[in-house]
C-alpha cells in the first residue's frame, strides 16, 4: 500500500470550495479498483490549508492504472480548478510506527 498526500494551499478558492470540488471527486477515487480509501483534512490552524490522502494499491497502480483508466478524466475534471494551489504532491510508504485507537 502507499499513501499519497496532496497539500494545498488555498490562495485563489475558499476551503468549502475544495471540500464541494472533493465530494464530485471522490464518487471516482470509490470506483477507482486501485483506490483503497482517502480523506480530506481542514487545517485548524491555517484555514487555507488542506490535505487530501489517498491510499492506493502501489505507486504503479495510481500513476499507470488510475491515471491511465476511465476515471482519472472526470476525476481531474472536478479538481482542476484547484491545481494550480497544490503545494506538495507525493507518495510515501507506510512504516511499522503507527497506532490508532
Amino acid at each position: 500500500m502507499i499513501v499519497e498526500y496532496i497539500r494545498y494551499e488555498l490562495k485563489q478558492h475558499q476551503p468549502h470550495d475544495l471540500i464541494t470540488a472533493y465530494r464530485q471527486a471522490g464518487l471516482q477515487l470509490q470506483a477507482a479498483p486501485q483506490c483503497l480509501g482517502y480523506e480530506l483534512s481542514h487545517c485548524v490552524e491555517e484555514p487555507s490549508s488542506l490535505t487530501l490522502r489517498i491510499l492506493w494499491t502501489s505507486t504503479d497502480d495510481h500513476l499507470q492504472g488510475f491515471r491511465k483508466g476511465p476515471h482519472f478524466p472526470p476525476f481531474l475534471a472536478a479538481i482542476r480548478p484547484f491545481i494550480g494551489e497544490i503545494a506538495e504532491m507525493r507518495h510515501y510508504e507506510t512504516t511499522d510506527v503507527q497506532w490508532q485507537r
